[in-house]
């Protein structure tokens, strides 16, 4: 059994568009229904859930039922922090799913991951026992604790940027997500799955994503997401021209 678990739990500060970001429409459709479809679509993805503000669930049943997406079994409400709603979402799968089942853990404001991508992160899960979709970094990575001096530079050779989905087996992540909440700091600096697993001292696996798979969180990302569309629709419509490296599928 393979698994989706979106999170799409976020409130759209950044975006400042006065409703969470993963319900602006672009091309006459939330931004959540373009990435839910994308594993809708999938030949190897076989349920999805869905975690996200409580509010906004029974607009988001609508949504499921306006745009058919037939493999979503469960909208689940988030909770406190990111790994707070993750976790409620791994639960709900659990509670219906045997836990070597394999979970794809993914932002609902991701809408460009390929379908090899989530291909791969399947078979590195199989090989691995997890799966890190990553892309290599083509700026130069500074770190900093202050802000305002540069401290180290790593090799650029050696960095990479982490994604989504970031994949694993059921059972073992809830465990890991459970060995976490039952610590003082529970899931402090804790941004996503990876570093989690990292944190209790679990070796990560990288698997190799597609460079448009941008996260849309700034109006930026919406006018880049906007000219991603529309490149595909053209190429689509003329059959012309060549694909430039951001669209390719690895």
């Amino acid at each position: 059994m393979n698994i989706a678990v979106i999170f799409a739990g976020g409130s759209g500060v950044r975006m400042g568009a006065g409703i969470p970001k993963q319900f602006l429409e672009i091309n006459g459709k939330p931004i959540i229904v373009h990435t839910l479809e994308l594993f809708e679509n999938h030949n190897e993805i076989d349920k999805i859930y869905i975690v996200m503000l409580e509010d906004y669930i029974p607009y988001m049943n609508k949504l499921v039922k306006k745009f058919a997406l037939s493999k979503v079994c469960g909208i689940v409400k988030g909770g406190e922090t990111g790994q707070d709603s993750i976790y409620n979402g791994l639960k709900k799968a659990q509670s219906e799913n045997p836990d070597d089942s394999i979970v794809l853990i993914h932002d609902g404001v991701r809408p460009w991951v390929s379908y090899d991508t989530i291909c791969n992160n399947i078979e590195g899960v199989k090989k691995n026992g997890n799966a890190i979709t990553c892309t290599p970094c083509f700026e130069t990575i500074l770190m900093s604790t202050t802000g305002k001096t540069v401290e180290t530079v790593p090799y650029r050779k050696d960095t990479y940027a982490a994604q989504a989905p970031q994949s694993f087996y059921l059972g073992e992540i809830i465990a890991d997500h459970d060995k976490v909440r039952a610590t003082e700091n529970r899931y402090d600096n804790l941004v996503d799955s990876c570093t989690l697993i990292k944190s209790i001292g679990k070796e990560a696996h990288m698997v190799e994503g597609n460079r448009g798979n941008i996260k849309v969180t700034t109006p930026e990302d919406v006018y880049m997401y906007r000219a991603l569309i529309q490149y595909r629709e053209n190429e689509q419509a003329f059959g012309i021209g060549s694909t430039p490296d951001i669209l390719k599928q690895k």
